[in-house]
C-alpha cells in the first residue's frame, strides 16, 4: 500500500471548485486490506481503494453540502453544483460557527511504514497464524490493516493533513457447545501476535462448555477491556458529547463539577496520544486538544465542536471532536477515550469480587435512558461464574439492562494493565479509532435474564 499526499491536492482542487462565500473540503483516501476467516479458512479476501471528498459550502449564510468518489474535474464540478443547491434550499443556519481558521496542528504519531507496506498475502498469512493456533476449534474472524490520508483544505487558508496507519486481528473460537472471543489492534502491525489471539480465543472457549443459568439481579462483576471498552462507547456517545449535555439528554447535563463516581476512576480523551489512535485535528480542521472528562470521580468537561462551543458561548472552544458536515448534527463525540489503570494485578481481580459474574464481551447494545446512563445488551463469548475469589464454572449469555454511572461508582478495582480496544467498524470511510481501558471490578452490573448458551 502507498499514499502520495494525494489527499491535499484533492481537498485544495475540491474548494476552489466552489462557488461560495466560504468553502472546506474534507478528503479521506483509503488503501486497506481485508483477510477474513470463518471455519478456520480465509475465504472472504477484500482489497480497498477509495477516495471520498465532503464539500461544504456557505452561501448567505446558508450552509449545505455534498460527497463524492468521483475526483476528475468533472466530479468535483458536479459536486460543488450539488452543495451550492443544498446551500441555496436551506434556511439561514444561525448554529454555523464558521470555518477553522488557519492553525498550527500537533506532530503525532499513528505512521508505520511497515503496517503501510503489507501485501494481501502478508495479511492473508497473518490471518493463517490465528487459524494455526487454534486446531481444535473453528476459527472466524479477520486479520485487517490499511494506511489512510484525512486531507482538510479551506478558504480560510487552512490546510493540514495526516497519514494513519492501523491494523486489527479479531478471533472468535467456536463449536456447537463453546465460544471463545480475542482481539488486538494498534497502528503498528508488527505489535500484533495474530497466533495468541487465536489461542486466547481457543482457551475461553474451552472453558465455556457446560454452562449454567444465574439468577437475575445486580452482581458483583469483572468486565474484560473488551467488554469495558463497549459499555464505555455507548456511555460516551450519549453523555460525553457538548451537545447532549447543552441538551439536557446527558448524564453529566447539570452535574459537571459533582462528584459522580469512584475515586479511582478517571477518564479522559486524548486524540494526541501515541498509545492509542492518534489524531492531529478533528474534521472541521481543529487541532486536537486532550479534554479531562472525569478526573478522580468528580465530572470535569465534555468534548467540544466549534458548532457547540458557538451555542454554549461565555468562552467556550472546540477541542477538535467534529465530524464532517454531514454528520455534525450527532454532535462532537469522544474517539479517543482513554481510563487510567488501576493497581491491581489482573489475575488478582477476582479476589476483590469475591462471589460474582465474569464477562469477557458485550454484543447487541442500546443506550435505554440516556439521561441515567443506561444500557442494555447481552455478554457472549466468555461469561463465568466467579466464587471464592476465583472464575470457576461456565454461565450461559446473560442478558443485561445496567446502570454505567452505577457500575462506575462501584468500582471495587482496575487492572494494571491497561489495552487498546478497536471501536473501528469498517462500514464507512476507514477512519481508526479505539478506547483504552483496564479491566474492572465492580459491584454494581444488572443482570436481567439469560439468553442461549455459548457455541454457533
Amino acid at each position: 500500500m502507498t499514499s502520495d499526499g494525494r489527499a491535499v491536492e484533492l481537498a485544495d482542487r475540491a474548494w476552489r471548485t466552489a462557488e461560495a462565500d466560504e468553502a472546506d473540503a474534507v478528503v479521506q483516501v483509503e488503501e486497506s486490506g481485508f483477510a477474513r476467516f470463518a471455519g478456520s479458512e480465509v475465504h472472504q479476501p477484500t482489497l480497498i481503494s477509495d477516495e471520498s471528498i465532503t464539500l461544504r459550502v456557505v452561501r448567505d449564510g446558508k450552509v449545505g453540502c455534498a460527497v463524492t468518489n468521483r475526483t476528475d474535474d468533472e466530479g468535483l464540478r458536479e459536486m460543488a453544483r450539488r452543495a451550492a443547491e443544498a446551500a441555496d434550499s436551506a434556511p439561514p443556519d444561525p448554529g454555523y460557527a464558521g470555518l477553522q481558521p488557519p492553525a498550527p496542528v500537533a506532530d503525532v504519531a499513528g505512521y508505520d511504514e511497515d503496517t503501510a507496506g503489507l501485501t494481501p498475502e502478508e495479511q492473508a498469512a497473518l490471518a493463517a497464524e490465528a487459524i494455526e493456533a487454534a486446531p481444535e476449534y473453528g476459527l472466524y474472524g479477520y486479520f485487517t490493516s490499511g494506511l489512510t490520508e484525512t486531507a482538510i483544505a479551506s478558504s480560510t487558508g487552512h490546510s493540514v493533513s495526516q497519514r494513519m496507519t492501523d491494523a486489527s486481528v479479531l478471533a472468535i473460537a467456536a463449536s456447537d457447545d463453546a465460544s471463545g472471543y480475542a482481539e488486538a489492534t494498534s497502528w503498528k502491525a508488527g505489535d500484533l501476535d495474530p497466533a495468541a489471539c487465536g489461542r486466547e480465543a481457543a482457551e475461553k472457549a474451552a472453558r465455556t462448555r457446560g454452562a449454567t443459568e444465574i439468577e437475575a439481579g445486580t452482581h458483583a462483576a469483572i468486565l474484560e477491556p473488551y467488554a469495558f471498552s463497549e459499555l464505555l462507547w455507548y456511555f460516551g456517545f450519549s453523555s460525553l458529547s457538548a451537545l447532549s449535555c447543552l441538551e439536557g439528554r446527558s448524564y453529566l447535563s447539570g452535574r459537571l463539577g459533582e462528584k459522580l463516581f469512584h475515586e479511582s476512576f478517571t477518564l479522559i480523551d486524548d486524540g494526541l496520544d501515541p498509545e492509542g489512535m492518534p489524531k492531529a485535528f478533528d474534521l472541521e480542521g481543529v487541532p486536537k486538544q486532550r479534554v479531562t472528562l472525569v478526573e478522580q470521580g468528580v465530572a470535569k468537561d465534555v468534548v467540544w465542536d466549534r458548532r457547540t462551543a458557538k451555542r454554549a458561548g461565555e468562552g467556550h472552544e472546540s477541542t477538535g471532536h467534529a465530524l464532517t458536515a454531514p454528520a455534525q448534527g450527532f454532535g462532537p463525540l469522544p474517539l479517543n477515550l482513554s481510563v487510567a489503570g488501576g493497581d491491581v494485578p489482573t489475575p488478582k481481580l477476582p479476589e476483590r469480587v469475591g462471589d460474582g459474574i465474569y464477562v469477557t464481551r458485550l454484543h447487541y447494545l442500546g443506550v435505554v435512558d440516556p439521561r441515567e446512563g443506561i444500557i442494555t445488551g447481552m455478554t457472549r463469548d466468555g461469561t463465568f461464574k466467579i466464587e471464592g475469589g476465583k472464575v470457576t464454572k461456565p454461565l450461559v449469555n446473560l442478558r443485561f439492562t445496567t446502570s454505567f454511572p452505577k457500575l462506575v461508582e462501584g468500582i471495587l478495582g482496575l487492572s494494571e494493565e491497561v489495552v487498546l480496544v478497536n471501536r473501528s467498524d469498517y462500514y464507512d470511510e476507514r477512519y481508526p479509532f479505539g478506547t483504552r481501558v483496564p479491566a474492572i471490578a465492580t459491584s454494581a452490573f444488572t443482570i436481567v435474564g439469560t439468553g442461549s448458551g455459548p457455541g454457533l
